[in-house]
């Protein structure tokens, strides 16, 4: 029997998965089946990606209720979660397929009589997608539909938090009719994660890598890739604030707020981590963010619709509330709290009042925490928007589209959201952040740009006339 490891359900302890344990070797021999899969799914039509793709659209939605009990099961997480991520898979996939006829080039002019000069796109070869565990469905099919309509083979490197969940994505992929071995899935316990991964981007069969997971190990890939001159798309950690100002509608910034930093427990990279108010409204504003926050429930996805489930694992419990602690020894004041329950039943928590001289202030807690800082005015507030190491997601509240419009251009992250939630994602845009929060764009464009080759072709027409 080949060799196996278990997930466990991380809050009754059952096993909630048995996937291959697979190792370098092995993996190296996926990448070389990848890389003659590509030879032919490289010059496959764009009507021919588009079908394929469509059917795999279709096999993921076909396997709905396997996705929530994988979700459930791996990771704690409630259904509107494992549904919400389903969804959003899907349209990725379709926007993917709708995008295999927009892979295009452009005619040039040339100073040279004669000559026809063009430029077109193709595809790069093998890559390999590194996708988490926290929104895994959407997180799992961006990393390779797009490759794939661009007409590269891929190599899903599923995580080993939720190997089923991805696991079910490459089922879904592989059954519809792309050629053998151009869509592989690669496995492993927890301990072989590093060895894998550096052996596949070091392996001259994959030719880019795209890396969705934290700032410290996307730093180690890029490294990494760095050495073997390999381009990689990171999208990484983030700090995302959510400005309110003195003209806000206070309770769609409420709404928005509790949203954007609760929604899966806060374990999301676009997640609202710091809250930045303006003096005019923040009384106002923490009362009834108080009052909101207060009412979300947490409990085991399993048996109770509440809104939020469980955490991934202890060790979020323990960070976040260390830096819960480390705030209120500061001076932060703690507005709504409660004792965790089954090591990963973790209660939203908020605090107002942080500052700067918090490990909070600065640091992704990745869980259900929420921070508030008090700016003394509207420029000092996008200067404490801009005062993190990160820069994926932000979000602006003003009733005058023109002064968001103005201060979203201010603010240093990759999206900004005016009068709404920092989560959001659309498939046809632009997907990506700035400083610690990655390089490199997914979605739309942006991901043809990513995805493919970009080359110069010219064809004389004329006889050549030369120095010599």
């Amino acid at each position: 029997m080949p060799p196996t490891f278990e997930r466990r359900n991380p809050l009754t302890q059952e096993i909630a998965s048995v996937t291959p344990d697979m190792n370098a070797s092995q993996a190296l021999t996926i990448a070389k089946q990848a890389q003659t899969a590509f030879a032919s799914w490289s010059t496959s039509t764009p009507a021919a990606r588009r079908i394929a793709l469509l059917a795999a659209a279709d096999g993921l939605k076909q396997r709905q209720q396997d996705f929530v009990q994988a979700m459930q099961s791996e990771i704690g997480a409630t259904e509107p979660w494992a549904l919400f991520n389903l969804g959003l898979a899907v349209k990725h996939v379709e926007e993917a397929a709708a995008m295999t006829t927009q892979i295009t080039g452009e005619t040039l002019p040339s100073d040279k009589p004669g000559c026809l000069s063009h430029t077109r796109r193709d595809p790069v070869g093998v890559i390999l997608g590194i996708a988490p565990w926290n929104a895994p469905i959407i997180l799992g099919c961006r990393a390779i539909a797009m490759p794939l309509a661009c007409g590269n083979s891929v190599i899903l490197k599923a995580s080993e938090v939720c190997p089923r969940t991805h696991g079910l994505i490459a089922e879904a992929f592989q059954e519809a009719g792309f050629p053998e071995h151009t869509v592989n899935l690669v496995t492993h316990g927890p301990n072989k994660a590093e060895g894998i991964v550096n052996a596949l981007i070091d392996t001259p069969e994959v030719r880019r890598i795209n890396f969705t997971g934290s700032t410290e190990v996307g730093r180690k890939i890029a490294v990494r890739a760095a050495q073997q001159l390999k381009p990689a798309l990171l999208e990484l950690g983030g700090k995302a604030p959510l400005l309110v100002l003195d003209d806000a509608n206070i309770d769609e910034a409420v709404a928005a707020a509790a949203f954007g930093a609760m929604m899966n427990q806060g374990q999301i990279c676009m997640s609202t981590e710091r809250v930045i108010v303006t003096p005019a409204v923040a009384d106002a504003f923490v009362e009834k963010l108080t009052a909101k926050v207060a009412t979300l429930k947490t409990a085991d996805p399993k048996l109770s619709q509440a809104p939020l489930g469980a955490v991934v694992s202890p060790s979020t419990v323990a960070r976040c509330q260390a830096l819960i602690d480390d705030a209120v020894q500061r001076g932060a004041d703690l507005l709504v709290s409660g004792d965790t329950q089954n090591a990963v039943l973790m209660p939203p928590h908020l605090l107002d009042k942080v500052t700067p001289e918090m490990s909070l202030y600065h640091t992704e807690t990745f869980g259900p925490v929420l921070g508030v800082t008090r700016a003394r005015d509207e420029e000092h507030a996008i200067a404490l928007a801009n005062d993190s190491d990160y820069g994926l997601s932000a979000s602006v509240f003003t009733q005058d589209t023109a002064r968001g419009l103005q201060i979203a251009q201010r603010i240093q992250a990759g999206m900004c959201h005016i009068n709404g939630p920092t989560l959001h994602d659309e498939p046809q845009a632009p997907f990506g952040g700035v400083k610690a929060s990655g390089y490199g764009r997914f979605g739309g464009q942006a991901g043809i740009d990513a995805f493919t080759e970009l080359r110069w072709i010219t064809v004389e027409t004329e006889p050549g006339h030369y120095p010599f």
